[in-house]
């Protein structure tokens, strides 16, 4: 399964849903994970996102937009979404995160390995099984 993780350095989950111009895109399987990709939809902070805010279809739209390209991963990690954002992600079948801290992609990829390992919730179990 592909897992996302909005970031602003490739290296630390740290950014907003919105707000995040770039993506980690990893590869987990129940024994690994792997780097796949960087997917960017901005240098820096999405401002197509945050310039909308305010303006409800267009501000959607630009969210649409993004939850649609990041539609092939199972997991977003991030440190905050808005709830109609989330909604849209559970809608395509993805799960939102929010991580409570500031941490690096390894270590939140290593507590989600763990997690597969041991005692994966029952929304993760169906993903894996798919």
């Amino acid at each position: 399964m592909k897992i996302g993780f909005a970031t602003t350095d490739g290296i630390h989950v740290d950014e907003h849903f919105g707000r995040a111009g770039m993506f980690a895109i990893y590869e987990m399987t129940p024994d690994s994970y792997s780097f796949s990709e960087l997917r960017k939809f901005a240098d820096g902070i999405d401002q197509a996102v945050v310039a909308t805010r305010g303006m409800r279809l267009e501000h959607e739209e630009k969210v649409q937009d993004k939850a649609d390209k990041l539609a092939d991963c199972k997991i977003i990690c991030l440190t905050e979404i808005g709830a109609p954002s989330a909604a849209r992600l559970v809608k395509k079948g993805i799960m939102p995160i929010k991580v409570n801290s500031i941490v690096t992609i390894q270590e939140s990829l290593e507590r989600l390995l763990e997690t597969v390992r041991t005692s994966p919730p029952p929304w993760l179990r169906k993903v894996l099984n798919q």
